[in-house]
């Protein structure tokens, strides 16, 4: 079964939308996302991709950037709370409400 299909089917048993619709979401409004952590606790975050809500202050030459690779199971998104980029795995989202 390809991965496509693993997530509609996913999405369908969780009552939760697929990993595009919720990037899709993400970039449209704030996002309120239930999901277990690696460590098991249950996480509630309000995150967002608007642009508008990114804290991106310029950052100078001399400050390396930060890389890593992630994987295509995880979802990279604004912690609105936190004011910082956070991530967490499609796989382990319970729920997804916006947030009027």
């Amino acid at each position: 079964m390809n991965e496509e299909l693993k997530q509609k089917r996913l999405a369908v048993l969780k009552g939760i939308p697929t990993k595009e619709q919720l990037l899709e979401m993400l970039h449209k409004e704030v996002v309120e996302v239930t999901f277990t952590k690696l460590d098991g606790e249950e996480r509630i975050m309000p995150c967002t991709l608007i642009e508008s809500y990114i804290d991106n202050p310029a950052k100078t030459k001399d400050e390396p950037k930060k890389v890593r690779q992630v994987s295509d199971k995880v979802i990279v998104a604004w912690a609105v709370e936190s004011k910082g980029f956070r991530s967490f795995r499609y796989d382990r989202v319970k729920k997804v409400a916006p947030i009027s």
